[in-house]
């Protein structure tokens, strides 16, 4: 169930689908979806458009990827900003819904997305990603796919700047720190006789909580958070600070675990010192770690 950010080329991903933002007469565009029809390979992309005939707001179709690494292209037509009182909210996340299910129903195992509606359409940048993020949570919240959003903006553009001007003086005082801290080394265990996996159980079990509902806060796949459980996949950082998140852990516990995988948090490193902001500030929205982390280009937590 992850989902990822990335800054880049939505035409050049290897994903069984990608979105297009798309206008109702599924004719070619700029932005999005002009690069889209230039990479699929423009006379091929047109016919088939043509053939659907178009789409309405809010709704999706799907046509062949042809020239793109992906195997579909699902086109759907996101609202014009309007002001935001002609239902323009609804209209967008219904975006989202209808290109995730007619991904599952054409077997699809990951899908990547542009910002809908964010360009000529007007939508507020960070409101359009912020109602993104939710229509996939929903829908990862039930379902099992790999998401990427594909953003062209640097992410400090996109993200609640008010949040990360509080993040940024603990990451500028750590950091300030790091060159007299004393890292303890990556390999030390807080406890020998306890491997991660059984230190992972045994923080679940305290909790009572499902492998599930951790899987889904942690932005695990199943089959990722399944083989850290049985020990058959060695646990890497960001999946040990993502298990942190997702069981709501004290700092304490945070480092118990990750020394379990034979790592230590470090005051060098943006992601870690990201994560404990978050982790000592109460704040366990693995999306809202993640957006931050975007935005100061650092490695995402989860799978």
């Amino acid at each position: 169930m992850p989902l990822y950010f990335l800054r880049g080329d939505i035409t050049k991903l290897h994903t069984d689908a990608v979105v297009n933002a798309a206008n109702s007469a599924l004719a070619p565009g700029g932005g999005v979806c002009g690069a889209i029809f230039a990479a699929a390979g423009y006379d091929r992309l047109d016919r088939a458009c043509r053939a659907i005939g178009g789409c309405e707001t809010g709704q999706a179709v799907l046509t062949d990827g042809f020239a793109l690494p992906a195997s579909y292209i699902i086109h759907t037509v996101g609202p014009v900003w309007h002001g935001g009182s002609h239902g323009e909210a609804q209209l967008l996340k219904s975006c989202y819904r209808s290109s995730l299910l007619l991904a599952e129903q054409h077997g699809c195992a990951s899908i990547a997305f542009p910002l809908i509606s964010a360009g000529i359409y007007g939508y507020p940048k960070r409101e359009a990603l912020a109602l993104a993020v939710e229509a996939i949570c929903e829908f990862l919240d039930t379902h099992e796919m790999e998401v990427t959003l594909a953003l062209f903006e640097h992410g400090a553009a996109l993200v609640d700047a008010a949040l990360l001007s509080q993040v940024q003086p603990f990451i500028d005082r750590r950091c300030a720190d790091a060159p007299n801290a004393q890292q303890p080394p990556e390999g030390m265990r807080a406890d020998p006789g306890e491997a991660f996996e059984a230190c992972l159980l045994r923080l679940m079990d305290e909790r009572g909580l499902s492998a599930a509902a951790v899987c889904r806060r942690a932005n695990l796949s199943r089959r990722q958070f399944a083989q850290l459980c049985e020990g058959s996949l060695a646990p890497g950082k960001p999946a040990v600070l993502a298990l942190a998140v997702a069981l709501r852990l004290s700092h304490e516990d945070t480092c118990r675990l990750l020394a379990s995988g034979g790592f230590a948090l470090s005051q060098s490193c943006l992601t870690d010192v990201t994560a404990e902001y978050f982790i000592r500030s109460g704040r366990f929205d693995i999306f809202e770690i993640n957006e931050i982390l975007f935005a100061l280009g650092e490695t995402q937590l989860g799978a």
